[in-house]
């Protein structure tokens, strides 16, 4: 693995002046490097980060990727990570006008990095060398205690899909407002509702004075509200000032919680532990935003390589070449998701929504086909749209606010059945429907979409731990709940019950009066999964 010559980095800066011309926002520094097939399959199970901890399963990762390089040869193009300053990775024979492309989608990639905001926890601080610190902690512990801490990652590892990394998102977000904001809030939301607990009629009259105040004096109207309030309400200042002062509960998640309440972990002799499942959980933090932003994020980057690419004067000559590489990366599939195809068309097509004014209640509200195929207000404003899309939303969002039947409509779009054919024993793939719910439904079930898991404190009481799934219409994998629950049992250091919904018989009084239909119907219940001594039990509620 090398640094890029000095033709190749010129070729780079290049592509820097047009992207930022076209409005792409990226730091300033970039490293780039060029490794081989080998070095690719060696850094993919290290999610491209060479100073990753150490781990026995990454190892098995990359004797399963040799074995199918042997039987598939390819040439992966690019690969890049969201660092500072980003790195980013190439093949070691690639033409100066594939680089071109390349460096186009890379450009991309870092902008959404550092401009979307369920990045913003990563911003401030430089994963790689956090990495290398956090790989050192690794090693010097296996001095120490051996394969015990490679059990532990692996306890670890099997719940760091747990993380709450919402709950980190949150808080970069909450900055320090004006007292008065602060004080508003504390007489709506507390005071009145909670402390005086008045009626929904004076609750109302209030949010109208307080209106009244703004519209008469705009600058003291807030002053002069609460001049009054505290005429009314003399104890409300005192009560307000206690509550600054009272520090919130912090939510935690399943592995902060371990690693603060677990008898076992804070034992004298175990405390290292800790610091395991701190580096285990601060790493999946960091990577959650490019598992929920993949769709909008690879979309990103094929829009821009396309749009640059093809007004950049030095790849004359090459737009066949061009064209085919393209054509092979963002494709459509008929069966199955391409998450670079799906996410380009999409933005193409709000640009073009945003231009003509269709992102719009008088668009919506149309529904003869012909008037919306003709509205169109000129308004130019569609590739500004599309930076504040990229700026504000994720896969999730993304999807459910734009699939609609116009995009599936234009893109021949449909969900495909799967259906056996018993006369020739095979299976046989049909379209199943054409309709943009059924589309976005499939879309939406292909995200990642990690289980609701939080312990419950008072169902536990101090005997056990006790875990509440919150079902979300998933159930739980049945094979990982054992080895899950074994891990959590070790880093507990006791008893463990996960309460969770799985499909079961219905009760015995209800499956007396259900009908022929009723019993093809999924009858959902409430289990419990409990981890004793090594041995899982199950029980229904």
């Amino acid at each position: 693995m090398q640094l890029i010559d000095q033709h190749t980095k010129s070729i780079m800066e290049g592509c820097k002046e047009r992207a930022r011309d076209a409005g792409l926002r990226f730091s300033d520094e970039t490293l780039e490097y060029i490794v081989t097939n080998r070095d690719m399959l060696e850094l993919h199970p290290k999610v491209m980060i060479p100073t990753l901890y150490d781990y026995w399963v990454h190892d098995v990762e990359v004797l399963k990727e040799k074995g199918k390089y042997e039987l598939y040869p390819h040439n992966p193009y690019e690969t890049v990570i969201n660092t500072r300053p980003p790195i980013s990775f190439y093949n070691d024979n690639n033409p100066d006008w594939l680089n071109v492309m390349i460096f186009y989608h890379v450009l991309a990639h870092i902008d959404f990095f550092q401009n979307n905001i369920f990045f913003r926890h990563t911003w401030e601080y430089d994963l790689t060398g956090k990495a290398l610190a956090d790989k050192r902690l690794i090693a010097r512990l296996r001095s120490e205690h051996g394969r015990w801490v490679d059990y532990v990652i692996e306890f670890a590892r099997s719940i760091d899909n747990l993380v709450g990394y919402f709950d980190v998102l949150s808080g970069h977000f909450r900055g320090e407002r004006p007292p008065f904001s602060r004080r508003l809030d504390y007489y709506f939301d507390v005071f009145l509702q909670t402390v005086k607990r008045v009626k929904t009629a004076a609750y109302v009259k209030e949010i109208e004075r307080y209106n009244q105040c703004l519209r008469d004096n705009p600058e003291l109207g807030e002053e002069a509200f609460f001049a009054d309030v505290v005429v009314k309400h003399p104890e409300f200042e005192a009560l307000f000032l206690k509550s600054l002062k009272e520090k919130k509960a912090q939510r935690l998640d399943l592995m902060q919680f371990i690693m603060e309440q677990s008898p076992f972990l804070n034992r004298d002799e175990n405390r290292w532990m800790k610091g395991v499942l701190e580096v285990v959980r601060s790493t999946s933090v960091y990577f959650q935003p490019q598992i929920r932003t993949k769709i909008m994020n690879e979309g990103w980057a094929s829009y821009w390589h396309e749009t640059l690419f093809l007004t950049d004067e030095r790849i004359a000559g090459h737009e066949v070449d061009f064209a085919r590489v393209h054509s092979g990366v963002t494709s459509l599939p008929r069966v199955g998701l391409n998450p670079y195809a799906i996410g380009m068309r999409l933005f193409q097509q709000i640009e073009e929504m945003a231009d003509k004014g269709r992102i719009s209640l008088e668009f919506q509200r149309l529904a003869d086909i012909d008037s919306r195929k003709k509205f169109d207000r000129a308004t130019g404003t569609g590739r500004e749209f599309i930076f504040a899309v990229r700026e504000n939303l994720c896969d999730f969002s993304f999807i459910t606010r734009y699939v609609d039947q116009d995009f599936v409509d234009r893109h021949d779009l449909f969900v495909v059945g799967k259906r056996l054919d018993k006369a020739r024993m095979r299976w046989q793939y049909y379209v199943k429907s054409r309709k943009a719910e059924a589309y976005r439904e499939m879309l939406l079930d292909a995200l990642y979409h990690p289980p609701r898991i939080e312990v419950d404190p008072k169902k536990g009481g101090g005997e056990y731990l006790y875990l509440n799934h919150t079902f979300e219409g998933k159930p739980l994998v049945k094979d990982f709940i054992a080895n899950s629950l074994m891990g959590i049992e070790y880093l507990w250091g006791g008893p463990v019950k996960l309460e969770t919904t799985e499909a079961g018989l219905p009760p015995p009084e209800e499956a007396v009066k259900t009908t022929r239909e009723e019993e093809k119907k999924i009858h959902w219940r409430r289990f419990v999964y409990t981890m004793e001594n090594r041995t899982l039990s199950r029980t229904v509620l």
